[in-house]
């Protein structure tokens, strides 16, 4: 039996009495990616990317382990939501507009003194400001140093389009404006280098590619190291008590934290280990997020039918956003429909072996959006499930 028919077994005997569609995450998978994430992170504190997990309890577990500390969330009302439920450090990795809840940070001092928020415009203070409906508390500020390589004087860029502040230069001016307006307090810089943490270098089949991305994410993470430090010595010119230097993803956490300059590592998908993090050189982990669709029909020789399935990651279209079938191995999407939003045709020997009311394995491409999809996850040790937890949406939230 293969590593991956135990690992099936295993989950349909711990799932035995609960009807599918589910989803499970294996803590024994989870606490791995866990230890592997910190090994790479070389002691320096690993703050947890919220966006990734979407679930309290597993947050929870996360960072009751040494060497995790903090939460990066996704959006300002999970920010306050988190805080309100105990998380007392939490960064806010994306700027908001949401001006309800500025008031309501503004105006709460544990809210306040636990959530800090992203910035990278004078805009964006300005519109903190105008929310604040008489909310007197120091609002906790981060900046953002954009991260995209740029090469040919700029006209070409690597790299996601976030923050417009890419020079020193322009974080130490940013840094002063903070500096000089009541209200606002700088604490720290974030830098997420998304085309090295979170692109692939060994792309299954394009052995050309797989070298392209791996010269360009070479060259990516020396100019990033120079500049960051840069940066960072010119922002602490202007506040040298500042508290953090955030960098990093699942995909650079060795190489991010080898930087002198930067205090604290974020990660977050390594955790599940979602279908695009298996083309990595920089590291291997288990598959420890899953969910099952149960079969519902049986067209014909080697084709079975699931109940659903069509749950397509965020990002530039491709079969690389879709969900790959996992358990048992062997079954492929049909071509000409691929996965459904009420039912998904599935090709292959196995689909032989397959009853109506079995359950069939899939993997997502992403690892915190499959929690949009289900209200539960069921925790598997061994070949229980040990407890059943609530996701954001599972708690009422659906945050984006």
């Amino acid at each position: 039996m293969t590593a991956r028919a135990a690992d099936r077994a295993r989950y349909d005997r711990a799932t035995a009495d609960l009807d599918a569609p589910l989803a499970i995450v294996d803590l024994d998978a989870f606490d791995t990616n866990a230890e592997d994430v910190l090994r790479r992170a070389g002691g320096k504190p690993v703050r947890v990317a919220s966006k990734s997990v979407r679930c309290r309890a597993l947050l929870e577990r996360v960072l009751a382990r040494e060497g995790f500390a903090g939460v990066m969330s996704f959006t300002l009302a999970e920010s306050l939501w988190l805080a309100m439920s105990g998380f007392d450090d939490v960064l806010l990795a994306y700027p908001s507009s949401d001006r309800r809840g500025f008031a309501e940070l503004a105006g709460d001092p544990k809210l306040a003194a636990a959530v800090t928020v992203m910035i990278d415009d004078p805009a964006q203070l300005h519109l903190i400001d105008g929310a604040r409906q008489g909310g007197t508390e120091e609002v906790r500020v981060c900046l953002e140093l954009d991260t995209s390589l740029k090469l040919l004087g700029g006209r070409v860029r690597v790299g996601a389009r976030r923050s417009p502040l890419h020079s020193p230069d322009r974080m130490a001016e940013m840094a002063r404006t903070v500096a000089r307006t009541p209200g606002f307090r700088l604490v720290g810089i974030m830098a997420y280098e998304g085309h090295i943490a979170g692109v692939g270098d060994a792309v299954a089949g394009r052995p050309v590619r797989s070298r392209a991305i791996r010269l360009m994410q070479a060259a990516a993470r020396r100019e990033l190291a120079g500049r960051r430090a840069e940066a960072v010595r010119a922002v602490r010119s202007v506040v040298p008590d500042l508290e953090f230097v955030n960098g990093g993803g699942t995909g650079s956490v060795q190489y991010t934290a080898a930087e002198d300059a930067v205090t604290e590592i974020a990660a977050g998908s390594g955790l599940y280990v979602p279908r695009l993090f298996d083309n990595y050189t920089s590291f291997r982990g288990r598959p420890a997020a899953l969910f099952a669709q149960p079969v519902v029909r049986r067209p014909g020789v080697g084709v079975v039918t699931v109940l659903g399935g069509g749950y397509p990651a965020s990002g530039v279209a491709g079969p690389d956003r879709l969900p790959v079938p996992y358990l048992p191995e062997g079954l492929r999407y049909d071509p000409q429909e691929g996965p459904g939003e009420v039912q998904t045709p599935l090709l292959g020997a196995p689909a032989d072996d397959l009853l109506i009311g079995d359950k069939v394995w899939f993997r997502h491409a992403k690892a915190g959006e499959l929690c949009e999809r289900f209200a539960e996850l069921h925790l598997v040790e061994g070949d229980r499930v040990t407890a059943t937890v609530p996701t954001y949406r599972g708690e009422g939230h659906t945050f984006l």
